[in-house]
């Protein structure tokens, strides 16, 4: 099995964040038109005072969090997520870092030989409930917090917190001193208030993958150093300098549910403007190499170009900034930003860059839960950025998907798959949790286009971006878009490739003068795309629907009768002799066994 699949390639790709002085805080307001779907979200209002001791790591913050319950629920509890309490010898990421067999090469057991001046941690020192002082208890990442009056439907309520925090030696995507020598890569810095949604608490503990906030506000002060050159999430306001050789920069951001930001002395800070906007940033440090130094130059315009694919494909991107930013360990997105390693070839940092630029889209403003859905925020983003890189390129493939489709096929013969309902914490397999949300999530998207037509996939993309950014959506609402494009019935196609491990595996049974036999083997059902060469050297092609689906995609084929699942055959006559025949020569159907999709007669 380890060997299987170790096999097995995929690029773990991830995403990041920056900052800027033009505060149109009036773009981002969300779009309420889907409150007629029974919809509601809650609502913060962070205040934060920070201050950054880069000698020691260590840094002191005050935070006034405005809490607006929008749920119909009386609230007794709250919880707080203290992420860097997770790099700490013994923690639950170290743990299972130490016990899958196939760690992370990134954490490995990197965290249990910290010591106690390199651990993260965020100690939560005084926590108020509208100026009364409240229970609360840190558990591993999570700070759990017991009210002293209920919140109400409706109400909003004020926690004050002071807190002191450490950053950690950078392992994963967070902390100090990476391996290209970023001085401060700070995602998942502050204490931060967990979602509350219609399914109740997503107080995970920080394991190992990804995240989920609350959208809202930000205002945050940061003291620095005055020689450290900052970008981060929001648009700054003020930067002003203080005693003692401190700098505070005074950032506001609207409408995000992340705040990110990265520093070093070193950073050189470039800006490319676009015609109409949004101001890119670009932070790096001026000691690479010759090499490197001017990949970052020749970067800054193909970003531009990234941004324009990205709004036209999907929607508009809302803010007036985004920043490309040295630091963490890979890639990450962030709120206007991403942090990625910037030791890179050209191909690979526009690689990484597209894809964690796409994240912008795919899990920033269409904010799904990343642990519950983790193939919605990765699959989509690579299905996206894998069509931007393919146009931006002067030599274009005609199915610039087809590896994803390839590594899916590999994992679903291999007896090793779960389904993608499973929480990214909890696969078996570090690679198998990989392929499922990068390649099967990218086979999901890429494969609707097959069964709706890539027309109407398009609208779909397009509609429920409009409908459902500045929210969290879920995999139904992505579904009940696609339904309200077509008019189809598409669950079907939800429950079996994405909650199921069920598999497409449709052959050609036999072929007889002018009569043709297909065989459904697997149990997920398929509409069908069918070509025919006949002897006489001219082909034909047919379009079989599901009969399941109640409807048919756009096709110039020959559309013939509906193929109800529960038949495991269908027989059809055509007109002339038949020389070969092959089911989906488009090769956008993610069929497990393509031996069995041609035949031809001898």
């Amino acid at each position: 099995m380890k060997k299987l699949l170790l096999s097995l390639t995929y690029t773990v790709l991830t995403l990041s964040c920056v900052a800027t002085e033009k505060p149109q805080l009036n773009k981002t307001k969300p779009n309420l038109s889907t409150s007629s779907y029974g919809y509601w979200q809650q609502h913060v209002s962070y205040t934060m005072e920070i201050d950054m001791d880069v000698d020691t790591y260590q840094y002191e913050g005050k935070q006034k969090l405005v809490y607006t319950n929008n749920s119909p629920d009386i609230l007794t509890r709250v919880y707080y997520h203290l992420y860097f309490n997770a790099f700490q010898p013994g923690s639950e990421m170290d743990v299972r870092s130490r016990t899958i067999r196939d760690p992370s090469p990134k954490i490995a057991d990197r965290i249990s030989k910290l010591q106690p001046d390199e651990i993260g941690y965020i100690k939560v020192k005084s926590l108020k409930q509208n100026g009364k002082a409240i229970s609360h208890e840190t558990v591993g990442t999570v700070l759990e917090v017991k009210l002293d009056q209920p919140i109400q439907p409706g109400e909003s309520v004020t926690f004050d917190m002071d807190f002191d925090a450490q950053v950690p030696v950078q392992i994963r995507r967070s902390g100090r001193n990476n391996e290209e020598g970023v001085a401060l890569s700070m995602a998942q810095w502050y204490p931060k208030l967990a979602e509350y949604d219609d399914e109740g608490w997503h107080a995970d503990p920080y394991i190992a993958r990804e995240f989920h906030g609350v959208w809202g506000d930000f205002d945050v002060k940061l003291t620095i150093d005055k020689d450290y050159v900052v970008g981060g999430t929001g648009y700054v306001q003020s930067e002003t300098n203080t005693k003692k050789g401190k700098k505070t920069i005074h950032f506001k951001a609207p409408n995000v549910h992340d705040f990110t930001w990265a520093a070093d002395p070193d950073f050189i800070h470039d800006t490319f403007e676009m015609p109409n906007g949004p101001k890119l940033h670009f932070y790096y440090k001026k000691t690479l190499d010759p090499k490197y130094l001017e990949n970052w130059k020749k970067l800054q315009p193909d970003t531009a170009k990234l941004m324009t694919y990205f709004s036209e494909a999907i929607g508009d991107y809302p803010y007036d900034q985004y920043s490309v930013i040295q630091g963490g360990d890979g890639g990450m997105e962030y709120a206007m930003c991403t942090l990625i390693t910037g030791e890179r070839s050209y191909g690979s940092l526009l690689g990484v860059t597209a894809h964690e630029m796409a994240h912008t889209w795919f899990q920033f403003l269409l904010a799904t839960n990343e642990a519950k859905h983790e193939w919605m925020d990765e699959g989509f983003t690579s299905y996206i950025s894998t069509l931007a890189e393919n146009e931006l390129s002067g030599n274009k493939s005609e199915n610039p998907l087809l590896e994803s489709y390839q590594d899916y096929i590999v994992l679903a013969n291999s007896r090793y798959e779960q389904p993608l309902t499973t929480h990214a914490d909890r696969y078996r397999y570090n690679q198998v949790y990989g392929i499922a949300a990068y390649n099967k999530g990218t086979v999901f998207i890429a494969q609707l286009g097959y069964v709706i037509g890539e027309e109407n996939l398009k609208k779909t993309i397009k509609k429920y971006f409009n409908d459902f950014a500045f929210k969290h959506p879920k995999p139904m609402d992505f579904i009940r878009t696609a339904e309200r494009v077509t008019d189809f019935e598409l669950d079907w196609y939800l429950i079996d490739f994405a909650q199921t491990t069920n598999t497409i595996d449709y052959g050609i049974k036999s072929v007889e003068g002018n009569t043709i036999t297909l065989e459904r083997i697997g149990l997920m059902p398929m509409p069908i795309d069918l070509s025919v060469t006949y002897i006489d050297g001219t082909t034909e092609d047919f379009y079989i629907p599901l009969q399941m689906m109640r409807g048919e995609k756009p096709s110039s084929a020959t559309i013939i009768n509906d193929w109800a699942w529960a038949m495991p055959t269908y027989t059809f006559n055509v007109g002339k002799t038949i020389k070969s025949v092959e089911i989906d020569s488009s090769q956008l159907m993610a069929d497990v066994r393509r031996e069995n999709n041609t035949f031809t007669v001898e």
